[in-house]
């Protein structure tokens, strides 16, 4: 979903330029940037709650659903008139990668296929009911956006794959993002989880990316922790809004 000023909308600007877009992850969740200068914009924010909250507009369905919109946006106080509540707090990270990054202190690869099946291991011993394979893993690798993004495995002293991440870059001179990133449950505890941060800030540096970005549960009190050992600072928490089915 975008919103663009048009003639014949209020949000009327003389070059047309896009105001919001919208990014579906799932049927349930949208993921909404707005630029800066219209955050606060009454006509910009009531058209795009109507876009989201009104089914046969075909961006979210009936019943439960999940907006993350920019802390501060006037779209968060028109979706609570509405009745939709605040959920869990979030805590985003950010590194600078104008600044060297050092070793991470372990072995890391870069995944190709024939890893795939090392990183798809790792990722369903990090996160519970995870079902990801390799063939999930060549499915990724073989999409568009995967040209700019890189999966690294750590490897511990006994040459078994201990910790796993995707990075994901949007260009030089551009914020690069974590996701996912995760430690296999058998082998927390022993730092891998800061190596394989550090690893993952030293790839989108590698690829031209200006900082490192990743957000996590506030809840995840040891996934902050890791990411602010791996060089990352905390920002302020950001809360999604959701509806209930």
């Amino acid at each position: 979903m975008s919103l663009r000023s048009s003639d014949a909308g209020p949000t009327e600007t003389p070059c047309g330029r896009i105001l919001a877009v919208g990014l579906l992850d799932g049927p349930g969740l949208l993921r909404l940037t707005i630029a800066p200068d219209a955050q606060r914009d009454e006509e910009l924010a009531q058209q795009v709650v109507d876009d989201v909250t009104e089914p046969d507009r075909g961006v979210l369905p009936a019943g439960k659903a999940n907006i993350e919109a920019p802390t501060g946006a006037l779209v968060h106080d028109l979706l609570f008139e509405d009745g939709w509540n605040t959920d869990e707090p979030w805590t985003p990270l950010r590194r600078d990668l104008t600044e060297p990054v050092g070793d991470p202190g372990v072995r890391i690869e870069v995944v190709g296929p024939e890893r795939a099946h090392a990183f798809a291991a790792v990722h369903r011993a990090a996160f519970d009911g995870s079902r990801f394979t390799e063939e999930h893993w060549r499915a990724m690798a073989a999409g568009s956006p995967y040209v700019d993004a890189r999966c690294l495995v750590a490897y511990d002293d006994q040459g078994d794959a201990v910790a796993a991440v995707t990075v994901w870059s949007a260009g030089p001179g551009r914020p690069g993002l974590l996701e996912p990133m995760g430690v296999h449950r058998e082998h927390r505890r022993r730092g891998y989880g800061e190596a394989i941060g550090v690893a993952a800030a030293a790839a989108l540096q590698e690829l031209g990316s200006s900082s490192a970005i990743v957000c996590t549960p506030s809840s995840e009190v040891g996934a902050v922790a890791t990411y602010t050992s791996a060089g990352f600072r905390q920002r302020p928490e950001v809360r999604d809004r959701y509806r209930d089915a």
